[in-house]
């Protein structure tokens, strides 16, 4: 589990449309540095230390997982994006975006890279007056004054104008969800893609325990017989880890991920179980259904029968090496019929067929941005 901690940033700008600038590293940070919690108020003031059109300056409170060096890092990259030109000159420029890291929980980092807290802070009105708005009883790491404080002994003189027009904070995902379910087909990605959101927006994860079913190798082996014994005892253990994990919420996460819901009981048992222990399974199920809490949003990652055999390949489990294609189309198009017959669940379909959002980050962004924004 990384962990997460929380920065203050400082954006300014005064090159091009200003409010735009703003908006664009706001969401920029809020896609690849973590989740925006506050945005100050738009301050305008005269540009520092060099004549030029005067700066619009925000300060933001970011929850992030990154360490201080790979921050750094990543905000340059926005800068770079957004159309920041860096010179070796030391000297105050103009610029379309710049961010600066003011405050990194209460650490103080000296590097060559890095100072932290900003060495300047302090004396910036148009610094520490957005801060304080966001931030007035955050204690300085070195000065042991708070933010408040430390503006009512600011030496900045200079005029500072509060705009009118206020920019759109970015929903983070964990704000927007307490319960978000993954599915897809054997070899769909739906656990690794449960793992990554966990570790990177701090979820409590409710993984399927698969593994420890004694009766998934048989079954693999002897369809027929080992049929009824494996749905059962699935659905048995995915009613029960359910129950128990969706009713103990731990406090010290953002929500919660998982990487099934108990309706996969339902379509495996459909494609597994003869006509008559289908119809005993279903009256079971249909009172467990019930107990059993809704996710927020259940997500669908489909991939082509192709790619799955690929992955189920590649990951090497000896039990599935000899499953079939035919077996993988039965399986999607009982979800498909699920998903369309089920109108309680607000569905998101995912098609990853030709994405890697394991190896590529843009696709992981994609993904993620695609359940943010359904």
């Amino acid at each position: 589990m990384k962990i997460v901690r929380t920065t203050y940033l400082s954006i300014g700008t005064n090159k091009g449309d200003k409010e735009e600038n703003l908006q664009l590293a706001v969401n920029a940070i809020a896609e690849s540095v973590g989740a925006v919690l506050k945005i100050s108020s738009i301050y305008k003031t005269a540009s520092w230390g060099f004549d030029g059109d005067d700066f619009y300056n925000i300060c933001i409170e970011v929850s992030t997982n990154l360490n201080p060096e790979a921050l750094i890092s990543k905000l340059l990259g926005i800068e770079k994006s957004l159309g920041r030109i860096r010179t070796n000159s030391e000297a105050y420029t103009s610029r379309k975006i710049d961010i600066d890291i003011l405050l990194f929980e209460d650490e103080i980092i000296f590097s060559p890279n890095l100072v932290v807290p900003h060495p300047k802070m302090l004396q910036r009105k148009f610094v520490m007056v957005p801060l304080t708005e966001i931030a007035p009883n955050f204690r300085h790491p070195i000065e042991k004054k708070t933010i408040l404080m430390s503006l009512q002994g600011c030496s900045d003189k200079g005029d500072i104008e509060k705009i009118d027009t206020a920019l759109t904070r970015p929903i983070a995902l964990f704000e927007k969800y307490n319960y978000i379910a993954i599915e897809g087909n054997i070899g769909a990605g739906k656990t690794t893609l449960s793992k990554m959101i966990g570790d990177d927006f701090n979820a409590k994860l409710v993984l399927e325990r698969f593994a420890d079913n004694p009766f998934l190798p048989k079954y693999y082996k002897d369809m027929d017989r080992y049929a009824f014994p494996l749905e059962m005892s699935f659905l048995a253990d995915r009613y029960n880890q359910l129950s128990e994990d969706l009713a103990q919420f731990d406090l010290f996460k953002n929500f919660i991920v998982s990487d099934y819901y108990i309706f996969k009981s339902l379509i495996f048992a459909q494609v597994s179980l003869h006509k008559d222990e289908y119809a005993l399974y279903r009256k079971i199920f249909d009172v467990m259904y019930k107990e059993i809490s809704k996710p927020d949003i259940y997500v669908y990652l489909y991939q082509n029968t192709e790619r799955l055999l690929a992955n189920i390949k590649k990951r090497g489990r000896d039990y599935e090496q000899e499953i079939a294609p035919e077996y993988l189309d039965k399986i999607h198009a009982g979800y498909s019929t699920f998903i369309k017959s089920e109108k309680e669940l607000n569905t998101l379909v995912i098609d990853v067929s030709e994405l890697d959002f394991v190896n590529n980050p843009e696709d992981y962004r994609y993904v993620i941005n695609k359940i943010s924004e359904y």
